[in-house]
């Protein structure tokens, strides 16, 4: 009689089991929600002035939240900018020496005219032509090293042009910016800390939409597709749900050992495909907050 009171109590257990199961109130798959997360470090060194950002602070767009000390970068531009400004006379200085060689040049060919005509004549000695022909020709090669020299002078302005460029590229990377719509996760630093190239001053995640990352079984496999709409499920409180719509952004092309974060090693030997469902996140959402997904 006992024998017969537990089979029959197991019997209705599996009944109850497999009526749960039918009537759908069983999740397709769980999980947990994740984001993708990012470091904003330093791009110059410094001492930081000001970093107007709190862990929770939410940006809607791109926006300055801080500095760090351009002091020097600032004087080593000025001090360029006058190396600059004294090659630019420099270059004047060449320019008004090529006008007069060129003024010359003029001066000599109409000598040349002069005592061509003259020479025909029988007026004019071949070394009075040789002489003016000459004088030109050395003009022509003085206006030619002057040129050389202004190259020079070209290639150091541009040098300078190219040292200030950098300053200007240092002095821009010295502006703490948040790059995009975020949230602040963490925040390493303080204004008036000293910090070097790539030294991280907070951790941001665009939380305005949620990866939720399960996993499903190979038979579930063939029935899921890239754009496919689900419903998204998360506890409301101990006895509610609430429900989400999510949709289906990623699916595995490799199977994998169910993770360890599940418990029974009946289910972590099965292998399975990793999905992820984006869900727009109205705040209800959390980073490694678990839902549960049904096809």
């Amino acid at each position: 009689m006992k024998k017969t009171t537990i089979i029959g109590i197991g019997l209705a257990l599996v009944f109850l089991t497999n009526a749960c199961k039918q009537d759908g109130n069983e999740s397709d798959a769980y999980g947990n929600f994740e984001t993708t997360e990012y470091m904003i470090s330093a791009e110059n060194s410094g001492k930081i002035l000001n970093l107007e950002i709190e862990e929770g602070d939410v940006f809607t767009q791109a926006q300055q939240v801080g500095i760090i000390d351009t002091t020097q970068l600032y004087l080593q531009k000025e001090q360029l900018k006058a190396q600059k400004s004294s090659i630019a006379s420099g270059i004047k200085n060449i320019l008004s020496r090529i006008a007069v060689y060129q003024e010359q040049i003029s001066i000599l060919k109409k000598d040349k005219e002069r005592i061509d005509q003259m020479f025909a004549d029988e007026a004019a000695t071949i070394k009075q032509v040789d002489d003016v022909n000459g004088g030109i020709q050395i003009a022509q090669k003085q206006i030619q090293s002057v040129k050389t020299e202004n190259a020079k002078v070209l290639a150091e302005l541009e040098s300078v042009n190219k040292k200030i460029d950098a300053l200007n590229d240092l002095i821009q990377k010295s502006k703490i910016i948040v790059p995009q719509a975020a949230t602040v996760l963490e925040k390493y630093k303080e204004p008036f800390e000293m910090v070097n190239i790539g030294t991280p001053l907070f951790k941001l995640a665009d939380l305005r939409t949620l990866d939720l990352r399960v996993y499903i079984s190979g038979d579930q496999l063939p029935s899921v597709k890239i754009g496919q709409e689900v419903k998204v499920i998360i506890d409301k409180n101990e006895k509610e749900n609430h429900s989400l719509k999510g949709k289906v952004s990623w699916i595995s092309s490799q199977s994998e050992f169910t993770p360890k974060i599940i418990q029974t090693k009946k289910e972590r030997v099965k292998l399975v495909y990793a999905v992820k469902i984006k869900v727009a996140n109205d705040g209800l959402l959390k980073i490694g907050m678990p839902g549960e997904i049904r096809f």
